[in-house]
């Protein structure tokens, strides 16, 4: 079997160095830039977020909230309002309140994977309109990332969108988060940065002696491949141009920067220490070495674990504590830091970052004070081009067994779509619309008969 170029490069994304450092040809069908820079952010909450503790209603619908949340459920007194609405944040999240009250985050309200609009009942007549595998972790994933809810995920929609972007010496699309679904396109792949350190050359050595020069003798040569035919020298092109990536990656994550500074706990002072935190740290270096990099469109994939949450969900005999409200005031500080770094260097309504996640949680707690698997779920869009206090799709009737939930602990039928979440994201950073079947392949579905793209941003 004989394979081309492309096909090769892309069958060694994922490995090694190769794949932190991989960078391929692309095609340039992406809408032209219209001159202003734009940055899109996808934070995946890896484990199935629960977003109903996330996103709290604070009107009348919050005692039936607390009735059927039972072992899980939040008080009142202690959530983080937010002005102008009747919903709140956990109560762990109060560093993104004066990002609300700046008009820089959105609220999406029961969002899921879709492959066809579906309702309870339909849900339960029609399986062959279901995605496949529902509250599965591997699958939701995948159908999160790749959009495909009843097919085999090959590529993503991050890879995708990034096989119409224009090429540069360092690709556009980097991952913090490691190598994932979402940054794999058909022609194209990300980047891949680590959180801490930086970028090595395997078994390439600094120090001197006989032996550490014949080995990076030998690493040489295999970034040489003249004359030794056009498989080889192919790979040698590919792992010359990983190495000066890497070059110019790290010579951008040892520097100095003023962007550091904005990561900080707001009530202490103290630097953020989470793995989210330096990711989004970096992912704002990155950003601010834009011009440097070429780059007037960038994809991030960042990252974060631990919300596969069964038991100790949150603390029992208080609610507002436990293993969620850590992962949440994790994420709330590096997302505010985040907006500030943004901010300060001029770029708060050029970058847009949001969340996604596997699954929601079942709406009722379990006996060990966590949740199950479900299906639709609350999501967060932070940046300073939304709509200033939107709030978007339908939180569901609250109501065990009620009209959103296919069984009698809260698994709801999401409202809203990921290509009418996502997709509105997309088409902000700049996807034409000839390019969205393209980007999302059941865009056809979602983008007519009274569905269509989330009005997540101002005209």
């Amino acid at each position: 079997m004989t394979i081309s170029r492309r096909e090769f490069v892309r069958l060694t994304a994922g490995a090694g160095a190769l794949a932190a450092f991989g960078q391929l040809g692309r095609t340039t069908a992406m809408a032209a830039p219209s001159g202003s820079y734009r940055a899109m952010v996808g934070i995946f909450l890896f484990g199935g977020n629960d977003g109903w503790n996330m996103v709290i209603p604070t009107d009348a619908r919050h005692a039936t909230y607390l009735a059927s949340r039972g072992s899980v459920g939040i008080k009142a007194p202690a959530l983080t309002a937010l002005t102008n609405t009747t919903y709140a944040l956990h109560p762990a999240m109060s560093a993104l309140r004066p990002v609300w009250d700046e008009g820089g985050l959105a609220l999406v309200l029961n969002a899921g994977t879709l492959f066809a609009p579906l309702t309870k009942d339909t849900y339960r007549s029609r399986a062959d309109l279901r995605p496949s595998n529902l509250m599965s972790h591997a699958d939701e994933q995948a159908h999160w990332q790749g959009l495909r809810a009843r097919e085999f995920n090959v590529d993503g929609f991050m890879g995708r969108l990034s096989d119409r972007a224009g090429a540069s010496a360092t690709p556009s699309m980097i991952s913090l988060g490691g190598s994932n679904l979402a940054t794999i396109g058909k022609t194209s792949s990300a980047l891949v940065l680590p959180s801490t350190g930086t970028l090595g050359r395997n078994g390439f050595s600094g120090a001197s002696g006989a032996a550490n020069l014949a080995k990076n003798a030998a690493v040489d040569a295999f970034a040489n491949g003249a004359s030794y035919g056009i498989m080889t020298e192919a790979t040698a092109r590919d792992v010359t141009g990983a190495y000066g990536q890497a070059n110019t990656a790290n010579g951008i994550l040892t520097a100095t920067s003023a962007v550091d500074g904005y990561f900080v706990n707001p009530d202490t002072g103290a630097a953020l220490t989470s793995d989210v935190a330096r990711q989004l740290m970096r992912v704002a270096r990155m950003i601010e070495a834009r011009g440097t990099l070429g780059h007037n469109r960038q994809t991030f994939f960042v990252s974060q674990g631990g919300f596969d949450n069964h038991s100790g969900q949150v603390g029992g005999g208080n609610n507002d504590t436990g293993t969620h409200a850590t992962l949440l005031r994790d994420l709330a500080m590096a997302l505010a830091g985040f907006y500030k770094a943004m901010r300060a260097i001029g770029l708060a309504e050029n970058v847009t970052a949001f969340t996604m996640s596997d699954f929601g949680r079942t709406f009722k707690g379990n006996a060990q004070n966590g949740t199950d698997h479900a299906w639709g779920s609350n999501h967060l869009v932070v940046g300073g081009n939304v709509t200033p206090g939107g709030i978007f799709g339908a939180y569901p009737d609250p109501v065990l067994g009620g009209a959103n939930d296919i069984a009698s602990d809260g698994r709801f039928v999401p409202a809203v779509s990921q290509e009418e979440y996502i997709g509105a994201i997309a088409r902000w950073h700049g996807v034409a619309d000839a390019d969205m079947p393209y980007v999302f392949p059941n865009w056809g579905t979602w983008s007519g008969g009274g569905r269509g793209p989330l009005g997540l941003f101002r005209a």
